[in-house]
This record gives structure tokens, sequence and C-alpha cells, in this order.
């Protein structure tokens, strides 16, 4: 019965069925539960076409729907050392990087690059919640460091998209001490008169939201964005209260003055552009010279 099971009907069904359905054909919108073939899905920028349900995106994929022309230079980020703290729960901090890496490409949870949006010269930074949850930890935030310092040295605007479940817990307070030190690289470029635009996606929680992700010149929300610090249960438990309809997403908070904008990602560079240019209000920048 074994010999059957295990050999021949895998043979057979091999030559009945020689073309099986790929597991990524389709994706499942997490709003509405309509099926949408995944390229449809790519192409309209992770935004469900039944019910305009905003999915998180990959930095790559971000970065191609705004920069102009879909050129931009990437910037090489510094490394960090990788487990600081020995830190293991049930598996290893080091194993966790590996398989995060693997899974995304990426070295961690932030991508940082330079081109045009709109014309205007500018840094963008675009945290990545597919690696570990978009968490904060010492490499995201000498990310963004760099490009605050590389938004300096241009003397142009620097861009953030948030994503992040908050700080990485596997380096303690190494990844608590990212939130000053991003917070001073910012104000160097608020002495030096150059835009910090923010750009908050779902979900854009903890530490981030209690430090960079909040102190944009101009804050921009992706509709339906989750933006909070403490989840809404956790805050109902503690007040014992019903919290208002929408607390926490995006278009409450510009409601109650927490955002300037909510827009739509197909009209997000565009929006960019414009604020950037009027932000910049013809400033030449060296990125320009060179």
């Amino acid at each position: 019965m074994s010999w059957l099971t295990n050999y021949v009907k895998p043979k057979l069904q091999k030559v009945l069925n020689p073309k099986s359905t790929p597991d990524n054909l389709w994706h499942k919108c997490k709003s509405c539960g309509q099926m949408i073939f995944q390229k449809e899905f790519i192409a309209n920028q992770y935004v469900c076409a039944h019910c305009d349900f905003h999915d998180r995106v990959p930095p790559k994929a971000r970065f191609d729907a705004l920069f102009d022309n879909q050129n931009y230079d990437l910037l090489a980020l510094p490394e960090v050392k990788a487990d600081p703290l020995k830190f293991k729960d049930t598996k290893k901090y080091t194993d966790r990087l590996k398989a995060a890496r693997s899974n995304t490409g990426d070295e961690d949870a932030i991508k940082v690059a330079v081109g045009k949006i709109g014309g205007t010269d500018c840094v963008v930074g675009v945290q990545n919640f597919f690696f570990m949850g978009g968490s904060m930890g010492m490499a995201l935030g000498e990310a963004i460091i760099t490009g605050a310092r590389e938004a300096l040295r241009l003397e142009v605007p620097f861009v953030l998209h948030t994503a992040s479940g908050g700080a990485r817990m596997q380096e303690g307070i190494l990844s608590l001490m990212q939130m000053p030190r991003t917070t001073v690289a910012l104000q160097m470029l608020r002495d030096a008169g150059l835009p910090y635009v923010v750009v908050l996606t779902d979900p854009t929680t903890g530490g981030v939201s209690a430090s960079y992700a909040m102190l944009g010149d101009i804050q921009i929300a992706e509709p339906g964005a989750m933006i909070a610090f403490s989840g809404a249960r956790v805050i109902e438990q503690t007040i014992r209260e019903k919290l208002p309809e929408g607390f926490q997403r995006a278009e409450y908070l510009r409601e109650h003055g927490m955002v300037d904008m909510v827009a739509h990602r197909h009209e997000m560079r565009e929006k960019l552009g414009t604020v950037l240019s009027l932000l910049m209000d013809g400033r030449h920048s060296k990125a320009a010279a060179e």
C-alpha cells in the first residue's frame, strides 16, 4: 500500500495534472475578502480594486511608484552589530535575522534612496513591515541618521515612510536609544531649514510613533492606516471605556489635527511632489548641481 501511495499515486498525478496552480497566483483582500490576481494587485500598487483597501508595500515597489521614471539610487547603509545582547527567546535573534533576510532579500527593516519626486530632488526612506514587523533597531536608527545626513549634504528634503510595530525587543535598550538619536538627526534638518515629510502607513505604532514618525513638518497618512502608540484593546482595558469609531485610524487623526492630510496611494507621488516643491520654494540644492 505504501508503494502505491508513495510512488504510483504521485507519478499518476504528475501525468494527469502536469500544470499545477502556483501558490501566489491570487491575493485575498484582508478587508473585503475578494480574490484578486496577484499581478493585477501589484500593478495597482497593492490597493484592492474592489474596496480600495491599502495593503502593505515592500520598499522597492514603493520607490518605483514614487520616484520620477523609477530612477533612483539606493544609499549604502552602515553595518551594525548583529546581536549585541546575545538575545534568545524561542529562537536565537541571529536566526530570526537570517530568516527575515532570506524572506525579504533586505538586510534590515528599512531602505533609503535618492532621486526626484515631481522634479524635486529628495532623500526617501521606506520602512519594511515584512522584515520583523518593521521593528526599530540599531540598523534602522543608523539608516535614518544616514538619510538625514545625506539630505543635509545635498540640501534636499527628507521623506520617510513609516511602517512598524515599534521597538525591536531583541535589542533592548539599544533599540530604544534610536528614538533620541533619530530625533537629534532630524533636528539638524530643521536647523538647516530643510523639509522633513512623514508618510504614515499601516501600521505605525509604538516607539516609532513616539519619535520620528510624529516630527514631520508635514504629516501625510495613507487611507485606513493604523497610527498609534498603544493598541486599542490596551487603552480600553486601562480607561475602562469604549473608544470612538475609527479611533487610531488615519481619517480620525486628520479630523483631530494629528495629521495634515490623507492621500490615496495612487496620488501620493503627485501630492509629495507638490508639497516638496512648495516647501523648497525654488531653493537650489547641491543635488541639482551634482
